[in-house]
């Protein structure tokens, strides 16, 4: 099993009856949920790139846990966020605070009723009201399922993002050396590096101006961002993307085992797979 395909979209329903059947026997099944937007990134990158780097991490998260016997597949992607500071830019496509805990929120109901026995929520859309929408999803689903049953291993906590790169850590990262070098290790055909290497380095923190906002909505336009990107996507290379993952894999993996280890992980509903016995 642990060399079991991967994308739980790619079974069949008897497929994944039989493989979450015998999984149980085992521990049962992660299931890994990507989370990202549509929005811009820059001149350089794709619309899609928060939600193929949650996809991306969540393949290579699911291939390290099978390697210490915890098996887990890749839901398919929640590609809609909260997305208001790109605002006046095409292609920023989002969705209320609502919508988006409700959704995550049943989607993750679904999930443990099919008879996953955990869900993690995978994401790499950092505007902070999508980011706490996940947040409350989690919380209602630890409330009503246990502690045990999801997790949110979020890099936006101190515990994860002093690990991340000085770019992440400073906030000047939306499609810059940061992102553009994690979307190179995955999808380098999706990324312009002839506009990229030609756009100069923008030193201007996210993090600051959310906070020197005080509760006011950001916009991209508003704070520098003309061009829908800050940081320094000129500096990015394939091997920082990799050495990237590596750590975002590492804060999946950690806060998983946890998870599974806290009380109600195992007490996941019997799943609709019973039904086809």
């Amino acid at each position: 099993m642990t060399d079991s395909p991967r994308d739980l979209a790619a079974f069949s329903t008897e497929e994944l009856a039989g493989f979450l059947r015998v999984a149980r026997a085992h521990g049962g099944v992660v299931a890994l949920l990507p989370i990202g937007s549509t929005e811009p990134h820059g001149p350089h990158l794709p619309l899609s790139t928060d939600i193929l780097l949650s996809e991306e991490v969540c393949r290579r998260a699911a291939s390290a846990l099978a390697k210490i016997g915890t098996l887990a597949l890749v839901a398919p992607p929640i590609a809609y966020g909260v997305t208001r500071y790109a605002a006046g830019f095409r292609g920023a496509i989002g969705v209320s605070e609502a919508t988006l805990v409700a959704l995550i929120a049943e989607v993750s109901r679904a999930l443990l009723d099919d008879g996953f026995a955990h869900v993690a929520l995978v994401n790499n859309h950092l505007e902070p009201e999508h980011v706490a929408a996940i947040e409350r999803a989690a919380a209602a689903i630890s409330t009503e399922r246990g502690t045990g049953c999801i997790s949110f291993p979020n890099q936006l906590t101190r515990r994860w993002g002093r690990t991340l790169t000085e770019e992440f850590k400073r906030g000047d990262c939306h499609a810059g050396r940061y992102e553009t070098s994690l979307v190179l290790a995955t999808r380098p055909d999706l990324v312009d590096e002839d506009a990229a290497k030609q756009l100069a380095a923008l030193p201007i923190s996210l993090s600051q101006a959310i906070a020197a906002a005080d509760g006011a909505q950001v916009r991209f336009a508003d704070i520098g961002m003309d061009r829908a990107y800050t940081g320094a996507p000129a500096e990015a290379t394939t091997a920082e993307g990799e050495t990237t993952y590596a750590l975002l894999v590492e804060m999946i993996l950690t806060e998983v085992t946890e998870h599974l280890r806290a009380p109600g992980s195992q007490a996941a509903a019997p799943g609709k797979e019973e039904k086809h016995r």
